[in-house]
């Protein structure tokens, strides 16, 4: 089945172009089907980027899947045109009354800050607090993976002296069989970009969290509590072949401290074309994630959330 977004956003033809099924809003409406509705509050500064990695993810489902777009009221951003957002976004306060199936928190290029000094962090609190009564589940992704269990569980972050940065093995932190994981292989790989962690011990000592994967080298990657109702992922398994390629010319072309990302080019030559080694296993987190914890668990009528 498809993802379902406005009939003009610039992501269609990038997703159409690698056979993305994509259906336009004006032809969903004429289908009598109840679509998921998955809620994205895009904290990154390059929101179109953003959307076209996670429609790309989300639309490799057999549910139909009805998206909305919104940002932060009390920070504007400036990598993305005023246009974009009026067309294509919403705020918080107009979605306030809804009831989504599924939400997803994006990164955000803050991790350096203490949390109470991010310029939306009150909405953002806000925003949180929310969706544990009108959200059944929610992807929390990167820094916003921080900013979830600080604000819901009050675990701290940590800087490292050196930033995690290229793509790690990783593995299943239990032996139980858990559904996010199905499909996997013992081994996979997730990008990783980030200047600060969270530690397993803080997890450990609070129960009602539980670490599903970790890498030996880069840490924790995936913590969710008990019921399946919220997911924090360290890594970015969305990222594009070329995300980690950009950040890194970013900050060599701007003179910062910046190692060759990690198993990500070969010979770890950046003149070389990227591997993508984590393609399939971020398919089936997104895909495992839109089934087994939204679908099969909300009920279909949203207002009984």
């Amino acid at each position: 089945m498809p993802i379902k977004i406005p009939n003009d956003l610039p992501a269609t033809n990038v997703l159409e172009s690698e056979n993305i099924f994509v259906i336009h809003e004006d032809r969903a409406y004429k289908q009598d089907i109840r679509p998921l509705k998955i809620l994205i509050l895009n904290l990154m500064p390059t929101k179109i980027i953003t959307e076209t990695q996670l429609l790309r993810l989300l639309g490799n489902s057999p549910l139909q899947v009805e998206i909305d777009f919104i940002y932060t009221a009390t920070y504007a951003p400036t990598n993305t045109s005023q246009e974009h957002l009026i067309k294509f976004y919403e705020t918080f306060e107009d979605i306030k009354t809804r009831n989504y199936d599924g939400m997803v928190i994006t990164g955000a290029p803050v991790e350096q800050l203490p949390f109470e000094q991010v310029a939306y962090w009150d909405e953002l609190c806000t925003i949180m607090e929310w969706s544990k009564t009108h959200v059944y589940s929610t992807f929390h992704i990167c820094w916003a993976s921080q900013a979830g269990l600080y604000h819901h569980y009050g675990i701290p972050k940590y800087h490292l002296p050196q930033k995690v940065f290229g793509v790690f093995p990783h593995k299943k932190s239990l032996t139980e069989q858990v559904k996010l994981f199905r499909g996997f292989d013992d081994v996979f790989f997730v990008p990783h970009s980030r200047h600060t962690e969270v530690r397993r011990a803080d997890i450990e000592n609070h129960p009602a969290l539980r670490i599903l994967s970790e890498s030996d080298i880069s840490g924790l990657y995936v913590v969710a509590d008990l019921k399946g109702r919220q997911f924090f992922i360290m890594g970015h398994a969305e990222y594009d072949p070329f995300s980690l390629k950009a950040e890194y010319d970013r900050d060599v072309n701007l003179g910062l401290p910046v190692h060759i990302p990690d198993n990500y080019y070969p010979n770890d030559d950046p003149s070389q074309t990227p591997v993508v080694l984590w393609r399939s296993a971020a398919n089936l987190l997104f895909s495992n994630w839109l089934n087994y914890y939204v679908y099969q668990e909300t009920p279909f009528d949203l207002a009984k959330l």
